[in-house]
């Protein structure tokens, strides 16, 4: 059974416990940050009957387009379309409709562009649901997870503290009507606690204690991420970087808890 990444709207508690209960496997987006088609069809055949969830980004989508969204459509997996759509809201909003054609359960627009950006967003995923398509998820980009604190102050010249900035984000998200924000597992809790129980959640930067860091600067472990409040977790080269990524996957999912 293919996992359904359908947000709690006006769930609320309910709808989070109902989420809370489902297996890790149908909890974690595996990362196809893979340079061509062929190497993530690839790695989804390996994962085959154990991951139900991919993220395609800029760098796989760049290389093959929108067809490989239908080729891991095609082998009963889900698709997060993670473009992070950043530009007037007239340009964002024909590219979340395109996106929406594609079938996709997920997709990603920048938080900072503004109130009217994100509620055309909204409007044109909203739209797909009403042409008889699927709705997709929309979730915002706050802050990405390897900016650290200092980089945001004195490269990007953020005025407000990190975890303020990526709170002052979601809330901007929610306001225009979108589903979700993606942000890092730190900031996890203060989101639940500000936003509620029916605001979805996405954390990519997960490290298991067995995985590098890498480039990512606000990282947590696949538990203590889930335990704060996270709905889903981003993994990527843990699993890529992998001898052996499919036992890579089973063990990350024992590190999610029972």
């Amino acid at each position: 059974m293919v996992a359904d990444p359908e947000p709690r709207r006006r769930g609320g508690a309910a709808g989070r416990a109902s989420l809370t209960r489902r297996p890790p496997a149908e909890r974690v987006i595996v990362a196809l940050d893979v340079p061509d088609a062929a190497a993530a069809l690839h790695l989804a055949d390996r994962l085959a009957g154990l991951a139900r969830l991919y993220k395609v980004g800029s760098h796989l989508f760049t290389a093959a387009g929108p067809e490989v969204i239908r080729a891991v459509r095609a082998r009963g997996a889900e698709v997060f379309l993670d473009l992070k759509f950043h530009d007037i809201p007239a340009v964002v909003a024909g590219a979340v409709r395109s996106a929406a054609g594609l079938d996709v359960a997920m997709l990603t627009v920048h938080a900072a562009g503004g109130r009217a950006m994100l509620a055309a967003a909204a409007e044109a995923a909203a739209a797909g649901g009403r042409d008889g398509g699927r709705r997709p998820t929309l979730l915002a980009v706050t802050v990405l997870t390897s900016l650290t604190a200092e980089a945001a102050r004195e490269e990007v010249g953020l005025a407000r503290p990190l975890p303020e900035q990526v709170l002052h984000l979601a809330r901007l998200a929610r306001g225009a009507g979108l589903d979700g924000a993606v942000a890092s597992a730190q900031e996890a809790r203060a989101l639940r606690e500000a936003l509620g129980e029916d605001f979805l959640l996405v954390t990519p930067g997960i490290r298991p204690a067995w995985a590098a860091r890498d480039d990512q600067a606000r990282v947590l472990a696949p538990r203590e991420a889930l335990a704060a409040g996270a709905d889903y977790l981003v993994v990527g080269r843990p699993v890529l970087a992998a001898p052996d990524p499919r036992a890579a996957f089973e063990r990350l999912l024992t590190e999610c808890g029972p």
